[in-house]
């Protein structure tokens, strides 16, 4: 099966979590090891084969979309959702007719992950089977996991079937804000505005959510001091040093 081509890049959260560094900056715009969140996440994209991208909006959603024209090396359609946020599986329904009923990568705009190979959604996009799956999700270890302290979220079968993490429970693997999705994946939507981790739920009831472990680290970054703690382990990692891009 051919790799995807198009992403869904969640961007349109309000950030309230990365304050005050979001009271006049959008969170996918906020620096880390001197570049944009956003642009991290694109920049692989890009390196993966994607071209086209659908980028939603809504906290300081001019900031974002002025942002994005710097970008020449993949095409950009902003979805606007400044009147009304429509939450990560409202604001996919409401882009799904840009990606032509083929599977596409979804991304968050929140997290920075490190492989040893540097190819983590090239390897997602081989393993991924629409005959098998309606998502596949790249996972990290929880325990190898810098700037999260939850106790994981899915199980993982020898398969790569998904369940969700019991209660009282540690899970071993944490969801990377990556995946990726076949349009059916949305299919019937509950309301205009709602959570994907409703879809995902069908998805495991019909034994059709998958996962693909990391081969690396996942950085979750969403508050202040996780900044901090990312910009210091990528410098202990020999990763980047202050006043260059990562």
């Amino acid at each position: 099966m051919s790799a995807p081509t198009r992403a869904m890049v969640l961007a349109a959260g309000l950030g309230t979590r990365m304050r005050p560094l979001s009271l006049t900056r959008p969170k996918p715009l906020i620096e880390v090891a001197g570049k944009p969140l956003i642009d991290h996440m694109l920049d692989r994209l890009v390196a993966a084969g994607v071209t086209f991208a659908v980028v939603n909006v809504h906290y300081l959603g001019d900031m974002v979309a002025a942002h994005l024209k710097h970008r020449k090396d993949i095409e950009i359609v902003v979805s606007d959702e400044r009147a009304a946020l429509l939450d990560t599986g409202g604001g996919t329904v409401a882009a799904l007719h840009h990606f032509r009923d083929e599977a596409f990568f979804s991304v968050n705009t929140d997290a920075l992950f490190v492989d040893a190979r540097g190819d983590a959604l090239q390897r997602l996009a081989r393993s991924w089977d629409e005959t098998r799956m309606d998502a596949l999700m790249l996972l990290a270890l929880t325990v190898r996991s810098v700037g999260y302290h939850g106790a994981g979220d899915f199980t993982m079968d020898a398969a790569g079937r998904l369940k969700r993490r019991s209660p009282r429970t540690v899970a071993p693997f944490v969801w990377t804000t990556v995946q990726i999705c076949h349009p059916r994946l949305f299919a019937d939507p509950p309301a205009a505005k709602f959570s994907t981790n409703v879809v995902w739920d069908r998805a495991i009831a019909a034994g059709r959510l998958y996962g693909q472990r990391l081969d690396g680290d996942w950085l979750e970054i969403n508050t202040p001091e996780a900044v901090d703690d990312a910009e210091a382990w990528l410098s202990e990692e020999g990763l980047w040093r202050k006043g260059r891009a990562a």
